[in-house]
């Protein structure tokens, strides 16, 4: 089909105007808009990277054993943002609080990976590769997630995103995916700029396609970047009422939410904040974790915010490579751990609730007598939304090795 228009991006919308040509891909999306932005189920993905205590974030605040372990670190109960009578937020996490009244949010505690590393590097890895005690794989489950999709809608180049500067692991693989800093350094310059690392990815990607979505070249996948950044991101804003935090992590998620907000076919997407790795002077109301929950939340509850309806077609998803001791160390912060706490985040998430079985702070119930045992495995509470959101039925290839039966889902999407 030959269509003679112009696609621009204004605040989120694609526009057709004027008379220049277009790449089918953009007007397909353009096209499309409206059916896009109802029937596109979306995955983000985000990894708080340094282990963070979950302790901490979701108090146990009805357990004495908490606050004996933590004498000069707990969160005291007057500060707890109470959620259930027994467990509470942080109170940095009060942007948590309206969704979770509002049922969008929900709570997995003692949650995390079953390998027992207090390795930064190999948990990290384990859990992007969505295979814990097993280094070979060479792909990361998010990318798998991909794979076998029912009705999948024809392919985009924006299908998988990673706010950062590289693929991380999670999103290696053989399903195209974007490494994105930032939205407003995205040029290519043409089918032979050399100019960019972004140019020279996607040359990589697409330089001997022959895929039908591309007509054989890929050519328009160039001329899509180009639109993106003719459309003059950079002067993108967000919905009214939405701000943002000043730094990397609000900044990821801003641009994130743009891209969603653009139709531009985004599917799974991926961004991470680091600074939990708290071994002294972890702090409490106040001090080291108090900024980067304010931080974590504040930019969470915005992009939120920011998506609007199509947040109806969205999870978000929550996870750290273990937690942290339950007892404090001598120097005030906690060090290496094992179960944590991951959130859940959407429109068709059933909120409101903490899922998962606790396991008490009784010294008799700690793993390796020193950390809070774990009773749900991520990989569990992550097949939920890779089969009943997105839709990708083969469970077995998305986390090979792990029996991954709806029957044992914890049922936090409706």
């Amino acid at each position: 089909m030959s269509i003679t228009r112009r696609i621009f991006i204004c605040n989120g919308a694609l526009a057709i105007v004027g008379t220049a040509a277009v790449p089918s891909f953009l007007a397909r999306a353009a096209m499309g808009a409206a059916q896009a932005a109802s029937g596109t189920k979306r995955l983000v993905v985000i990894f708080q990277r340094g282990a963070a205590d979950g302790l901490n974030i979701v108090v146990p605040h009805a357990e004495p054993q908490y606050y004996a372990m933590r004498p000069s670190i707990n969160i005291p109960r007057r500060s707890v943002i109470d959620l259930d009578g027994f467990f509470g937020l942080h109170p940095s996490l009060a942007p948590f609080q309206p969704l979770w009244a509002q049922r969008h949010l929900a709570i997995v505690h003692a949650a995390g990976s079953p390998d027992p590393t207090r390795s930064h590097f190999d948990a990290q890895d384990y859990m992007e590769a969505g295979t814990p005690g097993l280094k070979a794989t060479e792909d990361g489950w998010l990318n798998r997630c991909l794979h076998d999709l029912p009705g999948r809608p024809q392919r985009s180049p924006f299908q998988a995103i990673a706010m950062g500067p590289s693929i991380p692991r999670i999103l290696s693989g053989p399903e195209p995916a974007i490494a994105m800093n930032n939205i407003n350094d995205f040029t290519v310059g043409g089918r032979n700029a050399k100019s960019s690392p972004v140019a020279s990815a996607f040359e990589a990607m697409y330089d001997h396609s022959s895929d039908a979505v591309l007509h054989g070249t890929g050519e328009e996948t160039f001329d899509a970047v180009k639109m993106l950044k003719s459309a003059d991101p950079g002067k993108y804003k967000p919905a009214p009422g939405v701000e943002y935090p000043k730094g990397r992590f609000g900044d990821s998620l801003r641009q994130l939410a743009q891209l969603i907000k653009a139709n531009l076919g985004v599917q799974v997407a991926f961004a991470d904040i680091g600074g939990w790795d708290h071994h002294v002077n972890e702090g409490a109301v106040d001090g080291q974790i108090a900024n980067v929950l304010r931080e974590f939340s504040q930019s969470i509850a915005a992009f939120w915010k920011d998506l609007g309806d199509l947040g109806e077609d969205t999870v978000v998803v929550t996870m750290s490579e273990f937690g942290r001791t339950a007892r404090e160390n001598g120097n005030r912060g906690t060090d290496h751990g094992h179960a944590n706490v991951m959130f859940v985040l959407g429109g068709p998430v059933r909120g409101g609730r903490v899922y998962g079985r606790w396991s008490e702070l009784d010294q008799s119930q700690l793993y390796e007598g020193r950390d809070l045992a774990l009773t749900t495995d991520f990989r569990q509470v992550l097949g939920e939304a890779v089969l009943r959101h997105v839709g990708n039925r083969n469970l077995s290839e998305v986390f090979p090795g792990y029996e991954n039966k709806p029957a044992k889902f914890l049922h936090y999407l409706g």
